[in-house]
């Protein structure tokens, strides 16, 4: 019988046929790719990054023109002309007075919010 090839010698041999199906062809450096350089999917990428990049600022934008200041789109009061202050001036003689009497009551001028009294 004989004996075994060692384990060292297995390992060559082995190594040395696999050496033998590698040729000088397969070591070239490869040849750079040929046809077209941007394929449709990748043209699509960039198409569809870019819609959504201008989607997102005209939305940024018409929010920023919409919303405005806070202020701006409260609108003032008009202004009220201010009521003469009331005297309580007890006079000794009698002047004719222009003030309707107590029996009628004051009317209210427009634009106030008086409770009208139903009679």
């Amino acid at each position: 019988m004989s004996t075994p090839p060692s384990l060292e010698e297995r390992l060559r041999t082995a190594l040395d046929a696999r050496a033998r199906l590698i040729s000088a062809r397969d070591l070239a450096p490869a040849r750079p790719p040929t046809g077209r350089a941007w394929g449709t999917r990748r043209i699509r990428r960039v198409v569809s990054a870019v819609a959504v990049t201008a989607a997102a600022a005209a939305a940024a934008v018409a929010f920023v023109l919409l919303s405005g200041s806070p202020e701006s789109g409260r609108k003032t009061p008009p202004a009220r002309e201010p009521s003469p202050p009331a005297t309580s001036v007890p006079s000794s003689t009698s002047v004719p007075s222009t003030e309707p009497s107590p029996a009628s009551p004051p009317s209210a001028p427009s634009g106030t919010d008086t409770p009208s009294v139903a009679r």
